[in-house]
């Protein structure tokens, strides 16, 4: 199989290729990627060897018809994903995530592939205030990033259902794990912390995320490509719900450093308070988490404390 992977060079997608290059030794992994401030060729550098690398925009055609030349399947990992930025930023949100999910569909609909795997959020269902969403439940984003991201969903499906185009589509819960670029809560305390920098808590700190370590999604995103149905949504969740101020102890305590370089700054606007997906319809196909979540973040704290070369400079 030719495998083109858009976004590789990013958080997830590298450690997806990563794990296809592992699982699938006989695929041709083609990765695209516009190498923005969160898509780095670091990501990717021991690798190169082993994939054909593309440095392009999925909002551009020519760029997305060359990547694309000869692909059986497409994962589209390519997205702007961090929140903040979509409040201050919203255009660049709705070009990427909307428009260009689009240019990449339609030229998947004139290719012939045999999949499709659109990587969505769950995000786009908003803030659960009591049990978990399901994936037959209503999109409701309170976030320029979430609304771009269920326009996304919105869009593959609706090629799958005019034009017969076989999409799958996941809808993870928040990634973690080596390679996460530090704007994200877990890298940005751990490399302050690190660092000896005060750790900037949103309100209270009591607003839950599901937990899920980037390589059990990334085997989660493996099986729906082989094994998922098209014209279907999978929720991939970690069933690690925890909330902020657990998190930002935790990582404190692995470190041993105080608690008093905690410091609460004012919630952010629109900040959902509990996000949980129900994954029993992709555990249905025989996927579980394979880390646990204490073992999980202590792996990732030991990458960034000898990756240092890699994250030097970020923050």
């Amino acid at each position: 199989m030719r495998l083109l992977i858009t976004g590789g060079a990013g958080f997830i997608g590298c450690n997806f290729v990563r794990h296809i290059l592992e699982e699938h030794s006989d695929y041709e992994v083609v990765v695209l990627d516009k190498l923005t401030y969160a898509g780095r060729m670091e990501n990717l550098e021991e690798i190169m060897d082993n994939i054909t690398f593309v440095r392009g925009d999925i909002c551009d055609k020519s760029d997305v018809d060359k990547a694309l030349m000869n692909c059986d399947a497409v994962v589209n990992f390519a997205a702007e994903t961090h929140v903040d930025r979509s409040i201050t930023e919203a255009g660049s949100f709705i070009r990427t995530n909307v428009l260009g999910t689009h240019t990449l569909l339609e030229a998947a609909r004139t290719s012939g592939l045999e999949k499709f795997v659109q990587i969505g959020t769950d995000e786009v269902y908003g803030s659960a205030s009591s049990g978990s969403f399901s994936e037959s439940d209503p999109l409701n984003p309170s976030s320029p990033y979430s609304a771009s991201k269920a326009g996304a969903d919105l869009l593959a499906r609706a090629y799958f259902t005019t034009y017969n185009l076989p999409v799958s589509i996941t809808r993870s819960s928040n990634n973690f794990g080596p390679y996460q670029y530090p704007e994200k809560l877990i890298p940005f305390f751990i490399l302050r912390a690190m660092i000896g920098e005060k750790l900037p808590v949103y309100g209270s700190g009591e607003n839950v995320r599901d937990w899920l370590y980037v390589r059990d999604n990334c085997a989660a995103i493996d099986m729906v490509l082989h094994k998922g149905k098209s014209g279907e949504i999978y929720n991939i969740g970690g069933s690690h719900e925890l909330t902020n101020m657990a998190i930002t102890r935790m990582i404190l305590s692995h470190l041993k450093k105080p608690e008093s370089t905690i410091e609460h700054v004012a919630d952010r606007l629109g900040h959902d308070f509990r996000y949980s997906v129900d994954s029993r319809k992709i555990r249905g196909l025989g996927w579980r988490p394979k880390r646990s979540f204490e073992d999980a973040l202590r792996d990732t704290l030991q990458w960034y404390m000898e990756n240092e070369e890699w994250w030097s400079g970020l923050l």
